[in-house]
Parts: structure tokens; sequence; C-alpha cells
């Protein structure tokens, strides 16, 4: 695991229009599925918290757990509490009441349609049958926000897509999905200074 630091990110940094003011990370609450692919999201925000010192507590006003990303950046953390269909309560509640647009947010989720060992940024689509993009989609009234799909795989049979998400992965896999967490932290001065095209050149790029 390699420890992201943020170091270069002062204030001045961050107050460009256009960079990432919100990083949601999408999963569901309690013991029960925090080892499940579905979670992916919640264990990128995890990594960055502690790779950052960065603390999240639950704020009801959210609907989940939120904290700040440092003390000196006004960007904000966010894994909501509302199980995975109802995402999008959450994510508009804090984009609301911090007057966060759609093009600021950044949603982290488990991707199907990508092998564990791959991890890839975009913005706007479809939400591909997952429910809290749906539901984010719904609440924003917008497709048009980032999102870095984390890859989990799929199961080959689309009968047993809900079985396989709320399922552990294997021990190779969940080692490429850490391996794509810690990739993806790499990036997150350029998200925050709003320089999609050259975070999405360092994660596309094979090495």
């Amino acid at each position: 695991m390699r420890v992201f630091h943020l170091r270069n990110l002062q204030t001045n940094e961050l107050t460009i229009m256009n960079g990432i003011k919100l990083l949601v990370g999408l999963g569901n609450p309690g013991d029960k599925y925090a080892a499940t692919r579905h979670n992916a999201g919640f264990w990128w925000i995890d990594q960055l918290s502690a790779s950052t010192n960065s603390k999240l507590a639950l704020d009801a006003k959210f609907f989940g757990s939120a904290g700040k990303l440092s003390t000196s950046a006004d960007v904000w953390l966010l894994k909501p509490t509302t199980f995975m269909n109802a995402s999008g309560k959450a994510v508009a509640a804090l984009a609301n009441y911090y007057k966060i647009t759609p093009a600021e947010i950044l949603v982290v989720h488990d991707e199907l349609d990508l092998p564990p060992n791959t991890v890839k940024l975009k913005k706007g689509g479809g939400h591909g049958g997952h429910n809290g993009l749906k539901d984010i989609t719904a609440a924003l009234g917008t497709a048009e926000f980032w999102r870095l799909r984390l890859g989990i795989g799929h199961p080959g049979d689309r009968n047993e897509v809900v079985n396989f998400v709320l399922k552990a992965p294997l021990k190779d896999e969940q080692t490429a999905i850490n391996q794509c967490i810690d990739d993806s932290l790499q990036v997150i001065p350029q998200l925050l200074n709003g320089d999609f095209e050259g975070a999405m050149l360092k994660l596309h790029t094979k090495k």
C-alpha cells in the first residue's frame, strides 16, 4: 500500500472552480456488507481517509458519514448510510447544503463491466444497472457527475449479479482491487485541480 500525502495541495490550489469538491464512496452500511464487492467505494474512502488522516463522522443531515479531506481543503468525503439504492439522498443533501455542483462530484463505485485489475474515470453516462448511480442521477436531476469505476468483474450470468456483488472477492481479486484503489488515490491532486484529462491519462495508461 502506498501512502498518499496531501503535499502541494494548499488552499490556493483548491479554489479552481471545476475541481472535485465532494468525493463519495458507495456501499452498504453494516458489518454484514463490509467485505462485499458492492462496498468497493467504501473501501476507497476508507483508504483515502486513513492515508490523509481525515476523519469522518455520522451526520444525520447528510444521511451518512461525512468529513473534510483535510483541515485546509474545502473538499468533502461522504459514505452514505442509506443503503445503496438510496445513495442519492445523501449525495444531494451534502451537495445542496454546500452548493456543490454535479460537475464537482466524484462517485466511486464497484463496476461489473471491468475486471478487478482495472479502474476507469468518466463523466456522465448511464447507470449500467447500478442502483446507487441510478438513485444519485435521480436525486441530482442529472447524470453529469464524475465516476471512478473500480472493476470487480462479472459472474458471467446476469441472474447471478446480485449474489455476486454481495459476496467478498476472491483473494487475488481483492489484491487487484486494492492495487487499483492505491493507483487511483495518486490522481487526487489532478482531480481536485480540475485536471481530468491528466488524471485519465495517468489512470488509463497501462504500466
